[in-house]
């Protein structure tokens, strides 16, 4: 028995959509990682990028458990002294509701240069519309 590596070029990536109302962020975050690294295919090959496109619509309905709502801060920094800035994930809510499920995700990823083209397979939308009908997206239960 041979084992079959996956190529670039056989890859064949599908479109998945994924509704977060109602979600836990941890707990959605492994899946889409998962569907985005191609880990629920049986041609899976951890070195090359067999992974699905995601849209991910209703980022802000996405469900925190615990205190984390108040507790979470996002940091960022800017190069310069004394440029960190640090944000409460309620702010970024109001804001920017698709960091938060960005950012989970990229958390969730390798850290190599195949999680940069990886994670530009998300597409992340804060209200029920998106902008993919013409690609099909697959309706995914989760």
């Amino acid at each position: 028995m041979k084992t079959i590596l996956a190529k670039k070029e056989t890859v064949q990536p599908k479109w998945h959509l994924v509704d977060a109302e109602g979600q836990v962020l941890g707990r959605l975050a492994v899946k889409i990682a998962n569907l985005i690294r191609g880990r629920h295919k049986a041609a899976y090959t951890p070195h090359v990028d067999t992974g699905d496109f995601v849209v991910v619509i209703n980022a802000e309905k996405i469900v925190l458990t615990g205190k984390k709502e108040e507790q979470n801060r996002y940091m960022s920094f800017s190069g310069y002294v004394g440029g960190e800035r640090y944000r409460k994930l309620s702010d970024v809510r109001a804001n920017k509701p698709e960091y938060i499920i960005q950012h989970a995700v990229k958390g969730m990823l390798p850290k190599n240069r195949l999680a940069v083209q990886m994670l530009k397979k998300l597409r992340v939308f804060a209200g029920p519309n998106h902008t993919h009908e013409a690609q099909n997206p697959v309706k995914v239960a989760l």
